[in-house]
């Protein structure tokens, strides 16, 4: 996140457009991972901003192994999120613009973890457990089309 530190000392809290890439990470009984994350206590997409140099792809993928000790295969683009809905202010007074490019992804490895730097704990819901979780508000739109694209048979 040097980046955004270096950039955070320039400007203080005032907003920045921040580009992040997360992964809707789906196992074999279609849950999906969600993160609590460790600045607001809320549950959200693993996910992060990118930094110089990286492709969407790659941040997404650096940002889950960061924070969850998962390595993302193949990765299919759910969508883009910007708007209204992603204007932010962080718990420490940061704001924010927020453009999130969104994937989905069944192929995965690894052993699932928590970084407590970033999440409190990680793990599996299934699908009708998500509408009624305490979820940190940029992830909001991403859930929502997640959900959208489910068949509920």
């Amino acid at each position: 996140m040097g980046y955004i530190r270096e950039m955070r000392a320039l400007v203080g809290t005032r907003p920045l457009i921040l580009v992040g890439a997360g992964v809707l990470v789906e196992n074999a009984r279609g849950e999906v991972l969600l993160e609590r994350r460790a600045d607001s206590g809320l549950w959200g997409v693993p996910g992060g901003c990118m930094e110089i140099g990286e492709t969407t792809e790659e941040a997404a993928r650096r940002e889950v192994r960061e924070e969850t000790g998962l390595e993302v295969g193949e990765m299919t683009l759910l969508g883009v999120f910007s708007g209204l809905d992603l204007l932010h202010v962080y718990p420490n007074g940061d704001e924010a613009a927020i453009v999130s490019v969104a994937y989905l992804s069944r192929d995965y490895r690894g052993e699932l973890r928590s970084d407590p730097a970033e999440s409190l704990e990680a793990r599996f819901f299934a699908p009708a457990e998500l509408a009624e979780m305490d979820v940190n508000a940029p992830d909001r739109p991403i859930i929502a089309a997640y959900l959208a694209t489910l068949s509920w048979d």
